[in-house]
C-alpha cells in the first residue's frame, strides 16, 4: 500500500459525509490555520521588535550627535 497523505485519506473514506467527520475535517483546517497564523506572528514580533531597537539607537544618536545622521 502506498503511503497516501491524510488529505487523500480523508477523501478516500467519505469522512466528511458525517457530521462528526465534516466538524473533525473543519477543525483540522482551523488547527493548520491558527499554526501558521502562529507561526507568522512569531516572525511579525521578530521584525517589529528589531525596527523598534534599530529606530530606537538612531533616535539616540541623533540626540548625541546632532549632525552625524
Amino acid at each position: 500500500m502506498d503511503a497516501l497523505p491524510v488529505a487523500e485519506l480523508l477523501l478516500q473514506t467519505a469522512l466528511s459525509e458525517t457530521p462528526y467527520g465534516s466538524l473533525f475535517v473543519g477543525l483540522l483546517t482551523l488547527g493548520a490555520v491558527v499554526l501558521v497564523g502562529r507561526v507568522l506572528l512569531h516572525l511579525a514580533w521578530r521584525l517589529v521588535t528589531i525596527a523598534i531597537v534599530v529606530v530606537g539607537l538612531l533616535v539616540v544618536v541623533s540626540m548625541v550627535a546632532p549632525g552625524l545622521l
